[in-house]
């Protein structure tokens, strides 16, 4: 068995890793495009649209995130939990326009029985009527919350690890890796797929990157979802004032996670909105499967709805470059 023959393996090691994502960058994406065509369509690119269902106040301290409490200079207005029936009505226009997946996001550090957490399962259940996929991200919760939600229809549940166990505490303190872990596996012990990654530029080395990675992928079974972030800088957050990365530490980044976890939807997050057309197509190439589309994702810059039309178009059909699609 080789480091690239597209086994699924749970047993890499951390230099292993490495030195995969320091490979010459066309043989990187030369192996993860193989892997890629190994265990998925290359032409087909999942649309999945993220909703904030209730915006800032969060408890907890992560530095890259403008909805904590902590960050009182971040411009960011604080919402209530939305209206079911809004969400509803926004998850159907997600629908109508592509989107197979809808995500909600909730500024909560955990799960809270009540009123609040019944209306979220209204709208899991709402979302997954629509025939759509449904994944929420609430942060911490309880075995018994977790049947509930698997019992509304959840597709997925959202938990990012964020970074590695080793650079985690320099970017928070307010919650452990063990408790991410935790609800992670409270996760999957419902039944309920488990879509969790993390975000690069934060100042985390290359060995952070990848020891990440390999927490990821001695997960039983592996995620079904990895989102890959790029971190946005926003004014008011501890790490305003780092650099965006360069595009192809993305696409470094995407190309080594679909090598370690060949069979898991690899998601080309936050970020997007920095990349141009051709950074992104790379990013495809080198094994994301799925875009978040829509103007923001949760309360950041997204890539534009009518640029992501022209880009899936390119792909799809040579003929309609430059042509944006009137779907609404």
């Amino acid at each position: 068995m080789t480091a690239t023959d597209g086994a699924i393996r749970r047993d890499w090691d951390l230099s292993e890793i490495v030195a995969l994502h320091e490979l010459p960058l066309l043989e990187l994406v030369g192996r993860a495009n193989e892997v890629h065509r190994q265990h998925h369509d290359p032409n087909q690119v999942q649309k999945a649209s993220l909703l904030s269902i209730k915006t800032g106040g969060c408890p907890e301290n992560c530095a890259y995130c403008p909805q904590s409490a902590h960050h009182r200079e971040v411009d960011l207005t604080r919402d209530r939990l939305m209206d079911p029936a809004r969400v509803l009505a926004l998850a159907s226009n997600a629908k109508s326009a592509g989107a197979e997946r809808f995500c909600m996001g909730a500024a909560w550090r955990e799960v809270r029985d009540g009123k609040e957490f019944d209306a979220v399962l209204e709208m899991v259940a709402g979302v997954r009527a629509l025939g759509m996929e449904a994944c929420v991200t609430l942060g911490m919760l309880k075995p018994h919350q977790a049947e509930r939600l698997a019992a509304a229809g959840l597709t997925a549940y959202n938990h990012n690890l964020d970074t590695s166990p080793e650079f985690y505490d320099k970017i928070i303190s307010t919650r452990t890796y063990g408790d991410r872990l935790e609800t992670i596996d409270t996760v999957r012990e419902a039944g309920i797929e488990v879509c969790c990654g993390g975000i690069i530029g934060m100042g985390e080395t290359v060995e952070d990157r990848a020891s990440m990675l390999q927490v990821l992928a001695r997960f039983e079974p592996h995620p079904e979802s990895v989102p890959i972030n790029a971190l946005v800088p926003v004014a008011g957050t501890p790490l305003a004032d780092r650099a965006v990365i360069d595009p192809l530490e993305l696409v470094r980044m995407v190309a080594t996670a679909r090598l370690v976890m060949p069979a898991s939807t690899v998601r080309l997050s936050a970020g997007r909105a920095d990349l141009n057309r051709e950074a992104q197509i790379l990013c495809l190439v080198a094994g994301a499967n799925s875009i978040f589309y829509g103007d923001t994702l949760l309360t950041t810059p997204n890539a534009d709805r009518g640029q992501d039309e022209e880009l899936l178009a390119a792909i799809d059909r040579p003929d309609c470059r430059g042509k944006v699609s009137t779907a609404a």
